[in-house]
């Protein structure tokens, strides 16, 4: 297990929860981007293979919930992106 690997994925997953929480209190999508989203989200696909298939240790449990964040935070754009339309109309 690489201690600054784990520490990377820990910085990176303590700004996903402030991210998920601004997303559910404003209902908008403004400063959101899908495609960075789509792209962190492959980055942490990659990082879980790669701890499958070569180094297998615990850190994996930090890519899968960094996934799990980074995914709620997509589908929150989604909701987000419908309550923009239907508020339009």
């Amino acid at each position: 297990m690489s201690i600054f690997e784990a520490g990377m994925l820990l910085c990176f997953g303590a700004a996903w929860p402030t991210s998920i929480v601004k997303s559910l209190k404003s209902k908008s999508t403004k400063g959101k981007s899908i495609l960075f989203l789509f792209i962190v989200l492959t980055g942490y696909v990659f990082g879980i293979l790669h701890k499958i298939i070569f180094n297998p240790d615990i850190v994996i449990i930090f890519y899968i919930l960094n996934f799990i964040m980074v995914a709620a935070d997509a589908c929150l754009y989604f909701r987000n992106k419908k309550i923009e339309k239907n508020s339009t109309l």
